[in-house]
């Protein structure tokens, strides 16, 4: 209960503490001077908000390579915060025009579409809405940034149109900036709960840039134009700016430089990608697990490379080949809910045992789920322990209901563990593991992915023997770790 309060203060301070400055401020008329700079204004609002853009949209295409949507819509909202305050800047009054109001509605409008986006980015990755989203990815932000352009073009062409939406006035204005608080709010929490339980950098950051959103969003509904305390809230969204792009940096961009890291992000070979560009948080998922089961070091990323090899084999898409290997590299993540007692048990498991064991992926869904894994890596994660016959868990789906990644990771995941040795018995030969797989098409695994996988075995065995090397090398290291 006290590390959950402790947690809870920081974030409570970013929201509070900004408004307790601000109603300070304004009580102090000796204080709250005028700062009427209008072309001060226009040029820190407008460099600083651009550069934001520019680092937000670099953000964003980094996050379609790395197939995660909460990344494409977290850039997304900052593109919105950072793009429609351009226009707030360019709108300063006195400073190109005389339509006071106009730079108070794009203001609104900046908070409230950032609000949106970073809200979607909370939601489930199996919502209707953001399934649908995540069809058109590579277009939302082409997309986005074409319609906001055009806003801004209209906006700047006709002021006195843009002067006629009721943001400025009241009730509406106190409707929109209650709706925005709410979402802040809301979207808050959710980050919050995700950060208490895998503590990544992305995660704070945004948990204490939403503070200083709705902070902002109080502040420009109650403040005064000019006034110090005004200036406070363009402070505080800049600021927001600037620890969401920070966290993102931390969180992906691990690799030693910005410049390094986005030349691995755009690397054409999937194998590639996978041993070089995998998240922080995706490694920690992988090390996590592994340091759960001893005898499965390795397994992971032997998975993912037979998945992939397999998925090449059969002539899948570059996107669902980036799906299958960040998906299948993660697979057994659930394992980390799984008691130690029972993860590492030599012997037979119970029929109770045994029920636990069938719910990891379930539990690895639901850990992926939060951490914005799109649709087809879920997809991996629930259902690689499907049959063909319907007979798998967790959900008995058979046939081709089962998800296309989700049978042939089924195919690697078999394989890899039939010819690695575990603590009940020796590694079966790729010749008797094979035997099997063959055996059990039409039952376990879809015929079409054993075809595949025999037609694979027969014309690229070289890659079998690399991968047996592999394996062979890492259970010499544990030995020796043993011995010692």
């Amino acid at each position: 209960m006290r590390g959950r309060v402790r947690s809870i203060v920081g974030p409570l301070l970013s929201m509070v503490l900004p408004i307790v400055i601000f109603e300070w401020l304004r009580s102090s008329r000796d204080i709250d001077i005028s700062v009427h700079s209008p072309t001060g204004h226009f040029y820190i609002v407008s460099a600083i908000s651009g550069l934001a853009l520019i680092l937000a949209v670099a953000v964003g295409i980094a996050g379609q390579r790395l197939r995660n949507l909460k990344v494409g819509f977290l850039s997304l909202s900052y593109v919105s915060l950072a793009g429609v305050f351009v226009l707030h800047g360019l709108s300063t009054p006195g400073f190109l025009m005389d339509h006071a109001s106009m730079a108070g509605v794009a203001a609104q409008i900046s908070i409230t579409l950032a609000a949106l986006w970073l809200c979607l980015s909370a939601v489930s990755p199996d919502n209707f809405v953001i399934r649908m989203l995540a069809k058109r990815r590579r277009w939302l932000i082409p997309g986005w940034l074409l319609l906001m352009a055009l806003f801004g073009l209209f906006s700047m062409s006709y002021p006195e149109l843009i002067n006629h939406l009721p943001l400025e006035r009241e009730p509406y204005k106190w409707i929109v900036a209650g709706m925005t608080a709410v979402v802040c709010l809301w979207t808050m929490y959710r980050y919050w709960q995700s950060y208490r339980a895998a503590q990544f950098p992305l995660q704070g950051a945004i948990v204490y840039s939403l503070g200083w959103l709705f902070a902002s969003q109080y502040i420009m509904v109650t403040g005064s134009i000019w006034q110090l305390s005004w200036w406070l809230y363009h402070l505080l969204l800049l600021g927001s700016m600037v620890m969401m792009i920070g966290g993102l940096i931390q969180q992906y961009f691990s690799q030693g430089s910005i410049s390094s890291s986005l030349k691995v992000l755009f690397q054409s070979d999937p194998r590639v990608w996978l041993e070089a560009c995998m998240t922080p948080s995706v490694r920690a998922l992988i090390m996590a697990t592994e340091v759960r089961d001893a005898y499965t070091a390795g397994h992971n990323m032997r998975v993912a490379l037979y998945a992939l090899r397999l998925a090449e084999e059969m002539e899948l898409t570059s996107d669902q080949l980036r799906a299958i290997a960040q998906g299948g590299v993660v697979h057994d993540v659930g394992k980390l809910k799984v008691p130690d007692s029972i993860l590492n048990k030599p012997g037979k498991l119970t029929n109770e045992e045994r029920h636990i064991i069938e719910l990891h992926p379930v539990s690895g869904y639901d850990m992926c789920k939060r951490l914005g894994f799109l649709h087809d890596e879920l997809s991996v994660i629930r259902s690689h322990h499907e049959k063909w016959d319907g007979s798998g868990y967790p959900d008995r789906i058979a046939g081709e209901n089962i998800p296309l990644l989700a049978r042939i990771t089924a195919i690697a995941d078999v394989y890899d563990a039939l010819t690695s040795s575990r603590s009940y018995r020796k590694a079966m030969s790729h010749k008797e593991a094979m035997a099997i797989i063959e055996k059990e098409q039409g039952t376990h695994f879809d015929p079409v992915c054993v075809a595949a996988w025999v037609r694979l075995a027969q014309e690229d065995i070289e890659f079998f023997r690399e991968m047996a090397a592999s394996d062979r090398g890492i259970r010499l290291v544990q030995a020796r770790e043993a011995a010692q």
